[in-house]
């Protein structure tokens, strides 16, 4: 049978296919350096919809952790640091893995991180003005693996209560913050920015308060959410006078810009000792508390959404933990290792529940401050 010879334009087309098959399942960092191969590659791997395609594939098996440590010498200027590692490494040698060079990225002290999304960081810098209770608040990207920083968002001021989310509004391609504020009267209102506009959007009610400034909203399902508390009084609330008919779970649509109550597991009946904690790992959110002081527990809600898919994951003693008191803390490697705070400051836990292990490591007492977000490396870039 005789064939037509393919036409030279569709060969070409046909091994750019090919290239950019291969080159979506190379790990992020690789491709930033094989960008300089040639013209060709640079352009596939520079294209938005590679960028995307790239990110769906790529696993997320990183944290990104916070941290603030000394300065070195007196006259060093604190910084944060962000310290990119798996939960492996950091598990195995906790200090050594804080104090790594390598994988650290710094920031100034004023910098606080919102969260992390699709390989992009949000950083808010704020500027107190403690005598009138306000502050000054700027926001910006990062991508530590390209480089990429954003521009400033226009300046807020606000109430010195505030509480941040960050995350990803598929159905306009656009990343947002969210800023909730509380002032002296009691109420409660929200700020949405889109990133690359020019102003923020003012909502009007939010139906309560997150526990904290430190607990920023955990992205899933295009949508941020808080552990929080009705009738609140800003940051400052004594957790033994909570009770269970306070507590609430909010989700906030970054489609809508609209925020709903979302039930808590049917199985808590009565108020943890200590502050419950918030996860999410894939498309799972968490909650962990502890239950009389005795045992911890975690809940999964397997259907982002269905109140009804609650189930506890686990419940695991104290004394099988080998603590006297826990703090809940962080959730990995797809629900299965839990990092939780031991009675000390500096110690930490790690409990996996596919061995029933339990690990407890040493921070060393420069590291004033620890937390952690899913990260995975990616181009993104946004506009």
């Amino acid at each position: 049978m005789h064939m037509e010879p393919q036409h030279p334009t569709a060969a070409v087309l046909v091994c750019e296919v090919v290239v950019m098959e291969i080159l979506s399942w190379v790990p992020a960092k690789p491709l930033t350096r094989l960008k300089l191969v040639c013209k060709s590659w640079n352009s596939i791997i520079s294209d938005p919809h590679f960028v995307k395609l790239h990110l769906h594939r790529s696993p997320k098996n990183n944290i990104l952790l916070f941290t603030r440590t000394k300065p070195l010498t007196l006259d060093e200027e604190k910084k944060w640091g962000l310290v990119f590692s798996s939960v492996e490494s950091f598990s195995q040698n906790p200090s050594s893995t804080l104090d790594a060079q390598e994988n650290r990225y710094s920031l100034h002290v004023q910098d606080w991180v919102v969260g992390s999304c699709n390989g992009l960081v949000c950083v808010a810098h704020i500027l107190d003005h403690p005598n009138n209770d306000i502050c000054d608040i700027w926001l910006r990207l990062l991508n530590p693996l390209t480089g990429f920083i954003s521009e400033n968002s226009p300046c807020l001021r606000v109430n010195m209560h505030n509480a941040f989310g960050f995350g990803y509004d598929e159905s306009s391609d656009s990343y947002k913050v969210l800023v909730i504020i509380w002032d002296s009267s009691g109420t409660v209102t929200t700020q949405v920015y889109s990133f690359g506009g020019s102003s923020w959007k003012r909502i009007n009610s939010f139906p309560a308060f997150p526990f904290s400034s430190e607990d920023n909203g955990h992205f899933i399902g295009g949508t941020l959410n808080w552990l929080a508390l009705r009738n609140p009084h800003g940051a400052d609330y004594d957790w033994d006078a909570v009770t269970l008919d306070m507590l609430m779970l909010v989700s906030f649509d970054l489609k809508s810009d609209t925020s709903k109550q979302i039930p808590l597991p049917k199985g808590i009946d009565e108020i943890p000792g200590e502050e419950p904690t918030l996860g999410v790992w894939g498309n799972s959110l968490y909650l962990l508390h502890d239950y009389k002081n005795t045992h911890f527990i975690a809940w999964q809600m397997k259907e982002f959404g269905d109140e009804n898919s609650w189930t506890q994951l686990l419940k695991i003693s104290f004394q099988h933990l080998g603590v006297e008191r826990l703090f809940p803390g962080f959730i990995f490697e797809n629900g299965n290792v839990f990092m939780l705070r031991g009675k000390h400051r500096f110690e930490e836990v790690f409990y996996d529940r596919r061995d029933n292990s339990v690990k407890h490591v040493k921070i060393l007492s420069n590291t004033r401050y620890l937390n952690a977000f899913d990260y995975v490396e990616s181009l993104v870039q946004p506009c």
